[in-house]
């Protein structure tokens, strides 16, 4: 056994500091606020956290009346992606919409923006923006949340995100290194393996990154995703050649790196949560984010100890522990002095103009706006598990707000096209897709439906890879709440 250079009480004070838990309610427990007076440095906060921004604010000031430089993180991309506004929809179109419009400055002003309302509302950290190149269409994971399918334009507008965002005092988080988008697996259910050369990697998956880092980006988090060319034993999060040898080292980054959700069962199934956020920290890490799943004082209090015995044991060294809870604390004092938000006025309807930017308009021979309240028929596919269930999407609200009396009926399956068909009557069709090209039960029900309906309007929420069709097809590049609002004036010609 080692002996520590330092007491006990600092080396568990670093294990604490260094973990980013979650918790349960829309106030904090008290096992929580202990834990921050006894060291813990941050808090992720999740959709079940979040009522409205009122309370969020409330919440976050009950955090700072214990730890005053606390790190409070989100995991807010705007788009589909969206913890402000779980309930409602966001107010920001995601990556993939800023990505098709191409205008780094409107890019920049929306993340400035959705950045002002955090600080508003106490969140100094946004596990934001997605940096990943979606060079794979059929990924299962990143799809819409990346900026495209280009190294050069998700580079650009990955280094605008991070401008925008910390110039309203928000931490941003160049996520998922080295690099999700050519996956076809999600990390959320097991292991996803990236199957390309070093001058791939390098040219394609890193230049979002460097992008970033040159921004000056004041957090990277890592992926759960096996790279062989970079290491064929452990995945980004575990490895010391990707983090340590190529973050650090190549690339030069010297900020804070943030591990992704460590429930996730591409670490938890193989090398299990204790013993993955001890390899994680060794690798090169500094923070372990944990809470999407478990979130209690139990799990918080298994990862402190865990993290001190492999300490005492010799399997981690002391000095990197500390080096990374001194990472954190570094972030927490910028955020501390940055607080206060950015100069000038808010831009509440920069959202807006962004996503009927964003939108692309197909129209078959002549099209005329709808009169008369139509019936929209939601295909829904199984929900991604980092956008969640329960956040609303699709373009029924908005065209009811618009013309009342619009019905909306969701449908999955093999018969999804006839039942949609019976459910709507003589009603006009609005067809609702997410992702037209990867669900063959999706794009059998519009086939069916357009057979009987040719008058159908169709509207792709995800990417818009399969060819448009319908009297009139649009495509959003995302589901946020602006998104469905911006087609819906299309349809109702307003």
């Amino acid at each position: 056994m080692t002996t520590c250079a330092r007491g006990t009480d600092s080396l568990t004070r670093d294990a604490l500091t260094v973990l980013q838990p979650g918790f349960t309610g829309t106030t904090a427990p008290d096992w929580l606020l202990r834990r921050l007076g006894e060291g813990l440095a941050a808090v992720g906060l999740f959709g079940r956290n979040i009522a409205s921004a009122e309370q969020l604010a409330a919440l976050t000031a009950q955090l700072r009346a214990e730890r005053e430089d606390v790190l409070v993180a989100v995991d807010e991309e705007g788009g589909d992606v969206t913890r402000l506004e779980v309930h409602t929809g966001s107010s920001f179109p995601g990556n993939h919409a800023l990505g098709a419009v191409d205008d780094v400055e409107l890019t920049r002003a929306v993340a400035r923006e959705l950045g002002r309302r955090l600080a508003e509302c106490g969140v100094n950290l946004n596990w934001a923006p997605s940096a990943d190149v979606n060079s794979n269409p059929d990924n299962p994971v990143i799809g819409v949340r990346s900026f495209g399918a280009t190294a050069e334009l998700v580079a650009r507008h990955t280094a605008a995100y991070v401008t925008g965002l910390q110039s309203a005092g928000v931490a941003a988080c160049a996520k998922h290194f080295p690099g999700h988008g050519d996956t076809a697996v999600d990390s959320h259910h097991a292991l996803p393996r990236i199957d390309v050369g070093a001058e791939v990697l390098h040219a394609r998956e890193l230049a979002p990154f460097r992008a970033a880092i040159a921004a000056g980006t004041k957090a990277v988090m890592s992926a759960h995703i096996l790279v062989p060319a970079l290491d064929p034993d452990r995945p980004g999060t575990l490895s010391p050649r990707v983090l340590t040898d190529l973050l650090r080292g190549e690339l030069g980054y010297d900020g804070l790196i943030v591990t992704d959700g460590m429930e996730m069962r591409a670490v938890a199934d193989t090398w299990g949560i204790r013993r993955g956020s001890v390899l994680a920290i060794a690798a090169g890490a500094d923070a372990i984010c944990v809470g999407g799943g478990l979130a209690d004082d139990e799990t918080v209090r298994a990862l402190r100890d865990a993290l001190v015995d492999a300490v005492r044991s010799g399997e981690l060294p002391e000095e990197r522990l500390a080096d990374a809870a001194e990472r954190v604390r570094a972030l927490a004092r910028w955020t501390a002095a940055a607080r206060g938000g950015p100069d000038g006025t808010a831009d509440p309807e920069v959202g807006l103009r962004a996503a009927r930017r964003a939108l692309r308009v197909t129209v078959a021979d002549t099209f005329t706006p709808l009169t008369e309240p139509p019936y929209v028929a939601v295909f829904t596919p199984a929900a991604n598990i980092a956008v969640g269930s329960e956040t609303p999407w699709g373009v029924g609200a908005e065209l009811a707000r618009l013309l009342p009396g619009t019905r909306t009926g969701s449908f999955a399956g093999q018969d999804a096209g006839r039942a949609a068909l019976a459910a709507a009557g003589g009603r006009r069709v609005v067809a609702v897709v997410r992702d037209e090209h990867r669900h063959p039960w999706m794009a059998a029900a519009l086939d069916t439906l357009l057979a009987a309906r040719p008058d159908t309007v169709v509207v792709e929420m995800g990417l818009p890879q399969a060819p448009p069709r319908g009297a009139l097809h649009l495509a959003t590049h995302g589901a946020a709440r602006v998104c469905g609002r911006a087609a819906a004036e299309v349809v109702a010609g307003t």
